[in-house]
């Protein structure tokens, strides 16, 4: 617990702040997605040229965004480590993931494997419009 009682606050509530994200990968575009949301002034840094990079690689196999199947068999899969996981899961889950695509203009479909993946199957379109979602949030 931090000793300064308005600590984390202040990271809960970064309103105004300018906050410096490491790591250019979904996680780090994820987190600077939820900061901007909330007010922050946010710079993404990459040790690769450019973010999403690795988004890009992993999108040459199709691009898996997740799996389709219901929470419970979803966490099962995280063995021990699923009470951890669960928070991260009930708020984006398969069904908002595939919502959030959407909202940034690319359509998903579940394959037969229950894995959802892009419609055109790329990983750039989605890497695109989500990048220049960002940057228009500041």
């Amino acid at each position: 617990m931090p000793s300064d009682p308005h600590s984390s606050h202040r990271a809960q509530n970064p309103c105004g702040r300018r906050v410096a994200v490491i790591g250019g990968g979904p996680a780090g575009l994820m987190a600077a997605e939820k900061l901007a949301a909330r007010g922050a002034q946010v710079d993404v840094y990459d040790a690769m040229p450019s973010v999403g990079r690795k988004f890009l690689m992993a999108g040459r196999g199709g691009l898996n965004l997740t799996h389709s199947e219901a929470a419970a068999p979803f966490l099962a899969r995280y063995g021990e480590r699923a009470a951890l996981i669960e928070p991260w899961l009930r708020e984006l889950d398969a069904t908002g993931l595939r919502d959030w695509a959407r909202q940034l203009g690319i359509e998903t479909f579940v394959g037969s494997s229950g894995r959802v993946f892009p419609a055109e199957m790329k990983a750039a379109p989605l890497l695109r419009a989500w990048l220049a979602r960002l940057r228009a949030s500041g």
